[in-house]
């Protein structure tokens, strides 16, 4: 069982007076010799969580907005940390597959083998266009796209020079002296939840963060949705001489009932900015996953989970240094100490 967090900024981040300051300053220079404070909280939360025993920092994407950007932060924050892996999240639509592979290269050096991918398939259109990219959001090419944008990456890992006959990434002959740190090339994150999405996923993802129905209302049809999603997605990947592992998003917060929980939660979250309401709105589903409450009853929860084939939680938590630690305490350390679960592989 392996444990991860999404890394600090301001997208995904709210209820925080540095992540505040770190906004409301972005357009402007910062004192001399004073760091970002969004930096800052996102150096504090993440080497505690390195320290608490989590596997893997999500660094998420945004380039329309406040956030520093992903590649940055991940390469400042590898340093820093000793065991946990940085997970960057890349778009096909903006990223050449060839500088990716050079990029990540370095960062899993710099991590001393500590990097792997998530691979983003598209939905802000504003973003995309403005940025240089084109999300091809309701066309199936974007699918394709991003097998090709992998095979490429993977390509160039292995081998140089590298050739690839593809339709959206030709490449000829391309070199990449730099190798990541590690024999087995890092791995590809990733999530999609359309018929086309499932099918690049069983294709060439590594990991899959499992989809469930958007209908669901409660937490027990959350965890049968989870069921027939792991058992699809293990049918499809075995029709490509494959297997892809798992992985969860739930939301968790702490408190001796769940109502006790998401009350703290709504009090930290209130407030009349637009990205508080967003994300507010956003928590409600990912409670399904019944990780709210008694840190006894997240662990029951994720241990059924498992059983299921669910090998990585992607926590999604209002991060402060407390809370992660409290995690690391509450949530991790008894149920490594009861599997003897090790870092991700």
């Amino acid at each position: 069982m392996q444990f991860g967090l999404y890394a600090p900024v301001p997208h995904v981040t709210v209820g925080s007076p540095q992540m505040a300051r770190s906004v409301a300053g972005a357009a402007s220079p910062l004192p001399e010799g004073v760091p970002d404070p969004g930096f800052e909280l996102a150096r504090d939360v993440l080497t505690e969580a390195d320290r608490s025993g989590f596997d893997v920092i999500l660094f998420a994407e945004r380039h329309l907005g406040t956030d520093l950007e992903a590649w940055i932060l991940a390469s400042a924050i590898a340093p820093l940390t000793q065991r946990i892996k940085c997970m960057v999240a890349v778009h096909p639509s903006l990223w050449h597959p060839e500088l990716i592979a050079k990029m990540a290269s370095s960062l899993d050096r710099v991590a001393r083998g500590r990097m792997c991918l998530n691979l983003i398939t598209g939905w802000n259109v504003e973003e995309h266009r403005m940025y240089g990219g084109d999300d091809l959001e309701y066309n199936d090419d974007r699918y394709v796209r991003a097998e090709e944008f992998v095979d490429v990456v993977r390509g160039m890992w292995r081998e140089t020079p590298f050739s690839y006959n593809g339709r959206f990434f030709p490449v000829d002959a391309a070199k990449l002296l730099l190798k990541p740190a590690t024999v087995a090339p890092p791995a590809f994150f990733t999530a999609a939840r359309s018929e086309r999405g499932l099918e690049m996923v069983a294709k060439v993802g590594d990991w899959w963060f499992v989809d469930y129905d958007k209908r669901t209302t409660s937490e027990e049809e959350y965890f049968e949705g989870v069921k027939r999603a792991i058992a699809d997605m293990r049918a499809r990947a075995a029709r490509h001489g494959r297997k892809v592992r798992f992985a969860l998003n739930p939301f968790v917060a702490f408190g001796d009932s769940e109502a006790a929980a998401m009350d703290e939660v709504r009090r930290v979250l209130s407030g009349p900015d637009d990205d508080q309401r967003k994300i507010l709105s956003r928590i409600g589903p990912a409670t399904l996953a019944g990780c709210i409450g008694r840190p006894e009853k997240i662990r029951e929860r994720l241990r059924a989970f498992g059983e299921l084939g669910v090998e990585f939680f992607l926590f999604k938590f209002v991060p402060t240094v407390e809370m992660t630690r409290q995690i690391g305490e509450d949530i991790i350390k008894p149920l490594r100490a009861e599997t003897g679960a090790i870092a991700a592989e």
